[in-house]
């Protein structure tokens, strides 16, 4: 199919989904790679809370504050602090 009809169902509301190949399909700059990384046990703890209270895993919390330190890094955006809780170590 040309480019110009599968556009052209697309801006008509068709189901463009038929006619793609999904099996070779890929996320750009998604490719996993595993890595450790050693964490004080204050800090886990801190970790487990956060995710508790959001109801995901550790290890999204720590992606999600990851790519927000990153994007503000890069895009040289001030990272937004969140107010200081007192917290029992």
């Amino acid at each position: 199919m040309k480019a110009k009809k599968f556009e052209q169902q697309f801006e008509d509301g068709a189901d463009i989904m038929v006619s793609l190949d999904l099996s070779k399909a890929r996320r750009v700059q998604q490719a996993q790679k595993r890595v450790n990384v050693d964490f004080p046990t204050w800090m886990i703890d801190s970790l487990d809370r956060e995710a508790s209270k959001l109801g995901v895993t550790r290890q999204s919390v720590i992606k999600v504050w990851l790519a927000e330190r990153l994007q503000a890094t890069t895009s040289h955006v001030p990272l937004q602090r969140t107010p200081k809780v007192a917290t029992q170590r």
